[in-house]
């Protein structure tokens, strides 16, 4: 376990402890519209060409401030390499003591089963900033690197979400909430808490835990978080694995099966 989710565990479990009901959304700073991100799909790439007109092999390019990882999906030969086509994307976050190249390895395979892009950036310190209380920088390089994937590549803009694992999928709830007018859908797997900030859409959410996890307790987490989506609101899938801190496979491909893509 890295230091950083360590002291996030200790956070929590202290926070579980003296907290009536440990409130599954911590309020964060960096006003209002700090977690809102401005990047827009552009109809008018023609740019799925990117991809060495639709090679059967993978294609990783570094995008944004050189800090993110933007993977395309092996194509079957033949691909239709037209105008009109595009991938969906999937924003992947990482956890703590992670980065781009971690956040992508675990999806990296299904990514190209079900035939979408993979958008991985890393954060600037060790874990993402609402996570310690703040939106800030992060927002902005997760922006950088979304205009550069919607630059490059042509994006179906109702098939974009966003992922991530522990602490990272703290930050994809807080962002999937801000920015439900860009992605259409979001996934949590073993979150730690929703941190707090405006809510724009109504996306559904993707939610798993594992029931023996002993670095972010389900008792203190996913089994609060779940029930406050629902009560304001939003649509949640909730599945709930026997083992620990971790995405198992089967997990991942249902979280990629939900996302109907």
């Amino acid at each position: 376990m890295s230091a950083l989710t360590l002291a996030s565990t200790l956070i929590l479990l202290v926070a579980g402890a003296f907290i009536p009901g440990c409130r599954p959304v911590r309020p964060t700073g960096g006003g209002t519209q700090a977690a809102r991100l401005s990047a827009r799909p552009d109809a008018s790439v023609s740019a799925i060409s990117v991809h060495a007109a639709a090679s059967v092999q993978p294609a990783l390019r570094t995008v944004g401030d050189g800090d993110a990882l933007l993977r395309l999906p092996a194509l079957p030969p033949g691909f239709p390499d037209t105008p009109e086509k595009s991938l969906p994307l999937l924003l992947v976050l990482h956890g703590a003591g992670s980065g781009a190249a971690e956040g992508i390895s675990e999806l990296a395979g299904l990514a190209d089963e079900f035939g979408m892009a993979l958008l991985a950036p890393s954060s600037r310190s060790g874990t993402w900033d609402a996570i310690r209380g703040n939106y800030d920088a992060d927002v902005r390089r997760i922006n950088s690197a979304l205009e550069d994937t919607f630059a490059a590549v042509r994006i179906d803009p109702h098939r974009i979400g966003v992922a991530g694992f522990s602490d990272g999928a703290s930050y994809a709830l807080g962002l999937g909430l801000a920015n439900g007018d860009l992605f259409s859908r979001a996934i949590a797997f073993s979150p730690g808490f929703i941190p707090g900030g405006p809510r724009r859409g109504i996306p559904p959410f993707f939610v798993s835990h594992g029931a023996g996890d002993d670095v972010l307790p389900i008792h203190v987490t996913a089994r609060k978080i779940v029930p406050a989506l629902e009560r304001d609101g939003y649509q949640v899938t909730y599945r709930e694995f026997d083992g620990g801190h971790t995405v198992p496979p089967r997990i991942a491909r249902d979280a990629l099966a939900w996302l109907r893509w």
